[in-house]
Protein backbone atom coordinates (compact mmCIF):
# COMPACT_ATOMS: atom_id res chain seq x y z
CA UNK A 1 0.00 0.00 0.00
CA UNK A 2 2.81 2.38 0.91
CA UNK A 3 4.80 1.52 -2.24
CA UNK A 4 1.76 2.25 -4.45
CA UNK A 5 1.31 5.64 -2.78
CA UNK A 6 4.97 6.54 -3.35
CA UNK A 7 4.85 5.48 -7.03
CA UNK A 8 1.64 7.43 -7.55
CA UNK A 9 3.16 10.52 -5.95
CA UNK A 10 6.24 10.26 -8.20
CA UNK A 11 4.08 9.92 -11.33
CA UNK A 12 1.94 12.91 -10.35
CA UNK A 13 5.03 14.99 -9.65
CA UNK A 14 6.55 14.06 -13.05
CA UNK A 15 3.35 14.98 -14.86
CA UNK A 16 3.19 18.27 -13.01
CA UNK A 17 6.77 19.12 -14.00
CA UNK A 18 6.06 18.25 -17.64
CA UNK A 19 2.90 20.34 -17.66
CA UNK A 20 4.76 23.27 -16.14
CA UNK A 21 7.53 23.02 -18.75
CA UNK A 22 5.03 22.96 -21.60
CA UNK A 23 3.19 25.94 -20.17
CA UNK A 24 6.38 27.95 -19.88
CA UNK A 25 7.40 27.03 -23.44
CA UNK A 26 3.98 28.00 -24.77
CA UNK A 27 4.20 31.28 -22.93
CA UNK A 28 7.61 32.04 -24.42
CA UNK A 29 6.29 31.23 -27.92
CA UNK A 30 3.18 33.31 -27.52
CA UNK A 31 5.15 36.34 -26.38
CA UNK A 32 7.89 35.99 -29.02
CA UNK A 33 8.10 38.64 -31.73
CA UNK A 34 9.19 37.84 -35.33
CA UNK A 35 9.65 34.07 -34.88
CA UNK A 36 10.22 32.36 -38.24
CA UNK A 37 8.83 29.00 -39.27
CA UNK A 38 11.08 26.12 -40.19
CA UNK A 39 10.22 26.34 -43.91
CA UNK A 40 11.15 30.03 -43.98
CA UNK A 41 14.49 29.37 -42.38
CA UNK A 42 15.28 26.56 -44.89
CA UNK A 43 14.27 28.76 -47.86
CA UNK A 44 16.46 31.64 -46.61
CA UNK A 45 19.44 29.34 -46.33
CA UNK A 46 19.09 28.32 -50.02
CA UNK A 47 19.05 31.94 -51.22
CA UNK A 48 22.23 33.67 -52.21
CA UNK A 49 22.75 36.79 -50.16
CA UNK A 50 23.81 39.56 -52.54
CA UNK A 51 26.54 42.00 -51.75
CA UNK A 52 25.51 45.34 -50.31
CA UNK A 53 24.10 47.48 -53.09
CA UNK A 54 23.52 44.53 -55.53
CA UNK A 55 19.75 44.44 -56.10
CA UNK A 56 19.68 42.99 -59.61
CA UNK A 57 18.00 39.70 -58.68
CA UNK A 58 15.80 40.89 -55.85
CA UNK A 59 12.18 41.81 -55.80
CA UNK A 60 11.00 45.26 -54.81
CA UNK A 61 10.35 44.29 -51.20
CA UNK A 62 13.60 42.40 -51.05
CA UNK A 63 15.42 45.44 -52.45
CA UNK A 64 14.11 47.60 -49.63
CA UNK A 65 15.12 44.98 -47.07
CA UNK A 66 18.59 44.64 -48.54
CA UNK A 67 19.01 48.41 -48.67
CA UNK A 68 18.10 48.73 -45.00
CA UNK A 69 20.46 45.88 -44.12
CA UNK A 70 23.26 47.56 -46.03
CA UNK A 71 22.71 50.86 -44.20
CA UNK A 72 22.73 49.02 -40.86
CA UNK A 73 25.99 47.27 -41.71
CA UNK A 74 27.52 50.54 -42.79
CA UNK A 75 26.46 52.15 -39.52
CA UNK A 76 27.93 49.24 -37.55
CA UNK A 77 31.22 49.51 -39.40
CA UNK A 78 31.31 53.25 -38.80
CA UNK A 79 30.60 52.76 -35.10
CA UNK A 80 33.34 50.18 -34.77
CA UNK A 81 35.88 52.35 -36.56
CA UNK A 82 35.19 55.41 -34.36
CA UNK A 83 37.89 56.17 -31.75
CA UNK A 84 37.05 55.23 -28.13
CA UNK A 85 35.53 57.96 -26.03
CA UNK A 86 37.69 59.11 -23.13
CA UNK A 87 36.34 58.14 -19.70
CA UNK A 88 34.94 61.06 -17.78
CA UNK A 89 34.29 60.35 -14.06
CA UNK A 90 30.75 61.16 -13.00
CA UNK A 91 30.06 64.28 -11.00
CA UNK A 92 29.69 63.34 -7.29
CA UNK A 93 27.02 66.02 -6.85
CA UNK A 94 25.01 64.43 -9.66
CA UNK A 95 25.28 60.91 -8.26
CA UNK A 96 24.70 62.00 -4.64
CA UNK A 97 25.15 59.39 -1.90
CA UNK A 98 25.35 55.79 -3.04
CA UNK A 99 23.35 53.12 -1.26
CA UNK A 100 26.45 51.55 0.24
CA UNK A 101 27.62 54.92 1.53
CA UNK A 102 24.22 55.60 3.02
CA UNK A 103 24.15 52.24 4.82
CA UNK A 104 27.71 52.60 6.10
CA UNK A 105 27.05 56.09 7.39
CA UNK A 106 23.78 54.98 8.97
CA UNK A 107 25.45 52.06 10.78
CA UNK A 108 28.32 54.21 12.01
CA UNK A 109 25.90 56.91 13.10
CA UNK A 110 23.74 54.50 15.11
CA UNK A 111 26.84 52.91 16.62
CA UNK A 112 28.16 56.32 17.66
CA UNK A 113 24.77 57.32 19.05
CA UNK A 114 24.61 54.16 21.15
CA UNK A 115 28.12 54.65 22.52
CA UNK A 116 27.36 58.28 23.27
CA UNK A 117 24.21 57.39 25.20
CA UNK A 118 26.01 54.68 27.15
CA UNK A 119 28.86 57.05 27.98
CA UNK A 120 26.46 59.77 29.10
CA UNK A 121 24.65 57.28 31.35
CA UNK A 122 27.95 56.19 32.93
CA UNK A 123 29.01 59.78 33.54
CA UNK A 124 25.61 60.60 35.04
CA UNK A 125 25.84 57.58 37.35
CA UNK A 126 29.36 58.43 38.53
CA UNK A 127 28.86 62.19 38.76
CA UNK A 128 28.71 63.33 42.40
CA UNK A 129 25.21 64.33 43.37
CA UNK A 130 24.01 66.76 45.99
CA UNK A 131 22.55 63.98 48.14
CA UNK A 132 20.91 64.44 51.49
CA UNK A 133 19.89 62.08 54.23
CA UNK A 134 21.75 58.90 55.12
CA UNK A 135 25.11 58.70 53.39
CA UNK A 136 25.69 62.46 53.54
CA UNK A 137 26.34 65.07 56.19
CA UNK A 138 23.21 65.56 58.26
CA UNK A 139 22.60 68.71 60.27
CA UNK A 140 20.86 67.39 63.37
CA UNK A 141 20.15 70.76 64.95
CA UNK A 142 21.45 73.17 67.57
CA UNK A 143 23.06 71.58 70.60
CA UNK A 144 20.54 73.01 73.14
CA UNK A 145 17.64 71.73 71.02
CA UNK A 146 19.24 68.29 70.76
CA UNK A 147 19.75 68.09 74.53
CA UNK A 148 16.11 69.05 75.04
CA UNK A 149 15.04 66.32 72.58
CA UNK A 150 17.15 63.75 74.47
CA UNK A 151 15.46 64.63 77.73
CA UNK A 152 12.02 64.51 76.09
CA UNK A 153 12.85 61.04 74.70
CA UNK A 154 13.75 59.63 78.09
CA UNK A 155 17.50 59.73 77.45
CA UNK A 156 17.44 58.84 73.73
CA UNK A 157 16.90 60.90 70.58
CA UNK A 158 16.41 59.04 67.28
CA UNK A 159 17.20 60.80 63.98
CA UNK A 160 15.60 58.76 61.16
CA UNK A 161 17.19 60.86 58.41
CA UNK A 162 20.64 59.69 59.54
CA UNK A 163 19.59 56.26 60.91
CA UNK A 164 21.24 57.14 64.19
CA UNK A 165 20.72 57.59 67.87
CA UNK A 166 21.93 60.77 69.57
CA UNK A 167 22.46 60.49 73.34
CA UNK A 168 24.06 62.53 76.08
CA UNK A 169 27.77 62.09 76.67
CA UNK A 170 28.86 63.02 80.23
CA UNK A 171 31.47 65.77 80.42
CA UNK A 172 33.31 63.81 83.12
CA UNK A 173 33.92 60.96 80.66
CA UNK A 174 35.56 63.04 77.93
CA UNK A 175 39.04 62.64 79.46
CA UNK A 176 38.72 58.84 79.43
CA UNK A 177 37.51 58.97 75.81
CA UNK A 178 40.75 60.66 74.77
CA UNK A 179 42.68 57.53 75.79
CA UNK A 180 40.14 54.74 75.16
CA UNK A 181 38.67 55.87 71.84
CA UNK A 182 41.07 55.36 68.95
CA UNK A 183 38.66 57.46 66.88
CA UNK A 184 38.49 60.30 69.39
CA UNK A 185 39.67 62.94 66.92
CA UNK A 186 36.68 62.25 64.65
CA UNK A 187 34.10 62.68 67.42
CA UNK A 188 35.87 65.17 69.67
CA UNK A 189 33.68 68.19 68.90
CA UNK A 190 30.47 66.28 69.60
CA UNK A 191 31.76 64.78 72.86
CA UNK A 192 32.93 68.18 74.05
CA UNK A 193 29.43 69.51 73.25
CA UNK A 194 27.98 66.75 75.44
CA UNK A 195 26.46 64.44 72.77
CA UNK A 196 27.38 61.38 70.70
CA UNK A 197 25.95 60.02 67.43
CA UNK A 198 25.58 56.23 67.26
CA UNK A 199 24.72 54.09 64.21
CA UNK A 200 21.45 52.22 64.80
CA UNK A 201 22.74 48.85 63.50
CA UNK A 202 24.01 46.11 65.79
CA UNK A 203 27.59 45.16 64.82
CA UNK A 204 26.77 41.49 65.46
CA UNK A 205 24.43 40.67 62.54
CA UNK A 206 23.01 44.05 61.53
CA UNK A 207 19.71 44.20 63.43
CA UNK A 208 18.32 47.60 64.33
CA UNK A 209 18.97 48.19 68.03
CA UNK A 210 16.23 49.93 70.02
CA UNK A 211 16.56 51.71 73.32
CA UNK A 212 15.44 50.19 76.62
CA UNK A 213 13.82 52.90 78.73
CA UNK A 214 14.07 50.89 81.98
CA UNK A 215 17.75 49.92 81.85
CA UNK A 216 18.76 53.06 79.89
CA UNK A 217 20.78 50.81 77.59
CA UNK A 218 20.57 49.79 73.97
CA UNK A 219 19.45 46.16 73.79
CA UNK A 220 19.32 44.15 70.55
CA UNK A 221 16.18 42.00 70.22
CA UNK A 222 17.79 39.59 67.73
CA UNK A 223 20.55 37.96 69.80
CA UNK A 224 20.60 39.88 73.08
CA UNK A 225 23.63 42.14 72.67
CA UNK A 226 23.56 45.04 75.14
CA UNK A 227 25.27 48.44 75.11
CA UNK A 228 25.29 51.34 77.54
CA UNK A 229 23.80 54.69 76.62
CA UNK A 230 26.89 55.80 74.68
CA UNK A 231 27.07 52.52 72.72
CA UNK A 232 29.84 50.70 74.64
CA UNK A 233 29.27 46.95 74.79
CA UNK A 234 27.95 45.49 78.06
CA UNK A 235 26.93 41.97 77.07
CA UNK A 236 25.87 39.55 74.33
CA UNK A 237 27.59 38.14 71.24
CA UNK A 238 28.48 41.45 69.55
CA UNK A 239 32.20 41.71 68.63
CA UNK A 240 32.51 45.37 69.73
CA UNK A 241 30.54 48.40 70.78
CA UNK A 242 28.02 50.10 68.51
CA UNK A 243 29.45 51.89 65.49
CA UNK A 244 29.23 55.65 65.29
CA UNK A 245 29.63 58.63 62.97
CA UNK A 246 32.08 61.55 62.83
CA UNK A 247 30.71 64.71 64.42
CA UNK A 248 31.44 68.41 64.15
CA UNK A 249 29.88 71.54 65.61
CA UNK A 250 29.72 74.62 63.38
CA UNK A 251 29.79 78.29 64.30
CA UNK A 252 26.01 78.32 64.76
CA UNK A 253 26.40 75.64 67.48
CA UNK A 254 24.76 73.05 65.23
CA UNK A 255 25.70 69.39 65.33
CA UNK A 256 26.66 68.03 61.88
CA UNK A 257 27.01 64.26 61.55
CA UNK A 258 28.75 62.63 58.58
CA UNK A 259 26.65 59.50 57.97
CA UNK A 260 28.74 58.66 54.90
CA UNK A 261 31.56 57.46 57.19
CA UNK A 262 30.94 54.67 59.68
CA UNK A 263 33.47 54.35 62.51
CA UNK A 264 33.86 50.93 64.11
CA UNK A 265 32.70 50.92 67.70
CA UNK A 266 35.03 50.72 70.70
CA UNK A 267 36.50 47.31 71.52
CA UNK A 268 35.05 44.99 74.15
CA UNK A 269 35.89 46.16 77.67
CA UNK A 270 35.71 49.89 76.87
CA UNK A 271 33.77 51.73 79.55
CA UNK A 272 34.29 55.47 79.65
CA UNK A 273 31.06 56.41 81.45
CA UNK A 274 30.83 53.60 84.02
CA UNK A 275 27.07 53.42 83.43
CA UNK A 276 25.37 50.27 84.65
CA UNK A 277 21.79 49.19 84.05
CA UNK A 278 19.49 51.68 85.78
CA UNK A 279 16.54 49.30 85.87
CA UNK A 280 15.28 45.96 84.52
CA UNK A 281 16.70 44.90 81.18
CA UNK A 282 14.37 44.66 78.23
CA UNK A 283 16.33 41.64 76.92
CA UNK A 284 17.03 39.04 79.59
CA UNK A 285 19.87 36.55 79.72
CA UNK A 286 22.65 38.82 78.46
CA UNK A 287 26.00 38.32 80.10
CA UNK A 288 29.22 40.28 80.06
CA UNK A 289 31.63 39.01 77.38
Amino acid sequence: MTTSIIIGAIVIAALAVAALALALRGRDTSTAIGQLSGETVKRDKKLDVPEPGDTSNASAGKQVELAGSARGRAALVAAESAPPVAYVPPDPETIGVARRQFLNRGILGMFGLGLGGFGAACIGFLWPQGVSGFGSKVTVGRIPDIQAAIIAGGGFFYVPEGRMWVTEYPAAAVEKATTQYAFYGQVEQGLNAGVTAIYQTCPHLGCRVPECSTSQWFECPCHGSQYNRVGEKKGGPAPRGMDRFPMEVNAANELIVDTGTVIQGPPIGTNTTGQEAEGPNCISGAEEH
